[in-house]
């Protein structure tokens, strides 16, 4: 955390913003509050000096273990993904990465995309903005839930008729959204 241009929180946050890779925060400040503002800052572990080697291998081992796991679950969840989502005139192609309207190919951002497409591809189920957040944007994301909120706000606008009253892209109130067809 003590680092002499930038401090730790600062470059966790950079790396956070900018990717995801697993962080561990080893450092000589103990106080709870550092490590709360760590960890709620991306961090995904937190060590305080003095350590154990031996502590500190372990710790490394099982976030790759858990980085593995969750680039497994994600490639499992783009393979069971359809090739083509068709609803009225809305057509979402994942393997060509393009939306449709009537014909027309939206323009969509990256992450516009991949939400639209993994909530087309689980029709009717409801997700929450933490779920959302960890499934499309990437296991612990350092930004604030309202991210999803806003995409979902701009997808309304790019797909439905009447983004005021949604007929696909719905909220559930307290819990979060779901794709209707």
């Amino acid at each position: 955390i003590m680092l002499p241009k930038l401090d730790g929180f600062e470059v966790c946050r950079i790396l956070r913003r900018e990717m995801t890779v697993p962080i561990l925060m080893l450092t000589a400040k103990t106080e709870e509050i550092d490590k709360v503002v760590g960890l709620e800052l991306g961090a995904d572990d937190y060590m305080t000096k003095p350590f154990s080697v031996r502590e500190l291998l372990a710790r490394i081992r099982a976030m790759l273990r858990r980085t593995e796991m969750m680039k497994q679950e994600i490639a499992a969840s783009k393979e069971a993904q359809p090739s083509l989502v068709k609803v009225g005139s809305l057509e979402i192609d994942p393997t060509r990465h393009q939306v449709s309207l009537s014909g027309s190919v939206l323009d969509l951002s990256p992450k516009e995309f991949d939400l639209l497409a993994f909530l087309a591809s689980n029709p009717g189920r409801v997700f929450s903005r933490d779920y959302l957040l960890e499934r499309v944007w990437g296991y612990d994301y350092a930004g604030g839930t309202r991210t999803v909120d806003v995409h979902i706000r701009w997808l309304r606008q790019k797909i439905e008729v009447d983004p005021a009253h949604p007929r696909h892209l719905l909220t559930v109130r307290g819990v979060g959204y779901k794709f209707e067809g």
